[in-house]
């Protein structure tokens, strides 16, 4: 065998301590975030709750010093001084006002000296002006890491550790179907396609939209081959998603986690006789205990149906239901919508703004100290993790406007108002990845005139129109949702008839999603929901 030297050239991303903490903070809910900063608070001296008036005061002090690169607005990144700069240089190149203060050598930025520093705070009050800092891309929060980082000193000590705590700590379905999916080698792909599955579960651990319409949504400007190998990626995704437990899960109907759940127990012949009863759309029939038609469509006696249906008794229908809280939490919005003359706009809740700020005390004592040893990192961590809190905010915020604009219509009338919209529209215009997108929109929530919504409740597929244009499908429901209460009880609609007045609307939709929006309404068949 010869042996040879060879020269490759290669990038890569560097995910520095800071970026990791932004991709953290970014995707934590609000009762997270408290918790997060409620465990910095403890573990760092440095960082302090700006609870006083003092605010106000610090930041018109700061104004009178020019040279101490701090503005008036009590911003947390512009009370930061040449020594706040990071080691990697990432975070300090998005904030607009000290860029020319960035320094990569922790130890020899906060060896000198600024009179900044001296002020009774360096405040650090998150008021977040628009044109005060922006996220233009300087971030890549793409390549998000599977661990946390956790800032140096922030760990609970032996003796506050509580083993009982982890009894109480809620299972997360998902945390718990990528724990078997990192046990499974596949490819970078293959496991992107599984990951999107995973995500795409409901609460129930259903996946009510097929590969085929998740595919449209992921890549919405690919062709119809790139669209159709996208859908056989996630089919097979879907396939090994089935496989994990608790069994049941990514099933698109009840039918079907059932069937995925029956497959799983020993063969008998009640065991048999329930995938027939599933997979031949006998469930209604069953569950009004019709024995008499169940038999002449199956061929079998009554005491045999009974055996089934006490199997089939015996299943979950909500197999993900097991996970996560069981008691109901108060949501507190992270945006409001408010109208402003005929246009609506977002604006961040100042109840969840946290208002935090540097301890001005200690980091002028650990300037004048030569032997400050850990603590200078610990200064440096409370700086970055205010301008993360900030900068989480902030691209909360930009991605909420952005949402606001394309779905006006809403706001004014409602549900019938909502327009198609994907992931990929909101990131081209921000100039982010869908990643970061689908990070901000999950378990962040905006107050409306219609009520309190998560932000991804705003995305949507689209169905064709007669015009050529595309309707919403949270519009389509509604439709569903207004014609089921207006029918008449003696005489409901069938999914069939549904599909028809939508045609009649200009809505082209097949009788099977009509099934399946009326099933995500929770919208019992028309066998079910007649009267006499």
């Amino acid at each position: 065998m010869k042996q040879s030297l060879n020269l490759r050239l290669s990038q890569h991303l560097a995910l520095t301590p800071q970026l990791q903490q932004s991709i953290r903070l970014l995707q934590l809910s609000t009762v997270e975030l408290q918790q997060e900063i409620e465990q910095m608070l403890e573990a760092n001296p440095f960082l302090e709750p700006d609870d006083s008036d003092a605010a106000a005061t610090d930041a018109a002090v700061a104004g009178a010093a020019p040279a101490d690169g701090a503005s008036t607005t009590g911003d947390a990144a512009a009370a930061d001084t040449p020594s706040a700069a990071d080691a990697s240089g990432a975070g300090d190149a998005a904030d607009a006002r000290t860029p020319a203060q960035a320094n990569s050598g922790a130890d020899a930025a906060e060896s000198r000296s600024d009179s900044s520093d001296g002020d009774s705070g360096e405040t650090a009050e998150l008021r977040l002006e628009h044109d005060d800092w922006r996220d233009d891309g300087g971030h890549d929060w793409d390549e998000a890491p599977g661990d946390s980082w956790q800032a140096a000193g922030s760990g609970d000590s032996d003796d506050e550790f509580d083993p009982l705590g982890l009894a109480h700590a809620a299972l997360d379905l998902r945390a718990h179907l990528r724990a078997q999916l990192a046990g499974v080698p596949l490819s970078p792909t293959e496991r992107a396609a599984a990951e999107a599955v995973i995500d795409s579960l409901d609460d129930d651990g259903y996946l009510l939209e097929g590969p085929e319409q998740l595919a449209a949504e992921l890549d919405a400007q690919a062709d119809d081959a790139q669209r159709e190998a996208l859908a056989e990626a996630l089919r097979v995704a879907l396939r090994l998603v089935q496989s994990f437990d608790p069994a049941g899960i990514g099933a698109c109907s009840l039918a079907e986690c059932m069937q995925l759940q029956l497959r799983r127990l020993p063969n008998s012949p009640a065991r048999e006789l329930a995938l027939a009863l599933c997979a031949g759309g006998h469930l209604t029939l069953l569950s009004r205990r019709d024995w008499k038609r169940l038999g002449r469509a199956l061929d079998v006696d009554e005491p045999a149906l009974r055996c089934a249906q006490q199997l089939i008794a015996r299943l979950d229908p909500r197999p993900g239901a097991r996970f996560g809280a069981s008691t109901a939490q108060a949501v507190q919005p992270d945006v409001l919508a408010q109208r402003v003359g005929r246009r609506w706009r977002a604006v961040l809740n100042p109840e969840v703004l946290p208002r935090l700020r540097i301890n001005g005390l200690y980091a002028e004592l650990l300037r004048r100290s030569r032997e400050g040893g850990g603590l200078s990192g610990q200064l440096q961590e409370a700086r970055w993790f205010v301008r993360n809190v900030q900068q989480r905010f902030e691209t909360i915020e930009r991605v909420a406007q952005a949402v606001v604009e394309r779905q006006q219509n809403f706001f004014s009338h409602g549900e019938l108002g909502m327009r198609p919209l994907v992931l990929r529209e909101i990131a081209d215009e921000l100039g982010l990845h869908e990643s970061t997108i689908s990070r901000v929109t999950t378990h962040k929530y905006m107050l409306t005139p219609h009520g309190t919504f998560e932000l991804k409740y705003f995305f949507g597929s689209g169905l064709a129109t007669d015009t050529g244009g595309n309707a919403s499908s949270t519009a389509v429901r509604a439709i569903i949702r207004q014609m089921v209460h207006d029918e008449d009880t003696l005489r409901p609609l069938s999914d069939g008839e549904i599909a028809e007045r939508l045609a009649a609307q200009g809505i082209s939709v097949a009788r099977r999603t009509v099934a399946k929006y009326r099933e995500a309404l929770r919208i019992p068949p028309a066998t079910q929901r007649k009267t006499a």
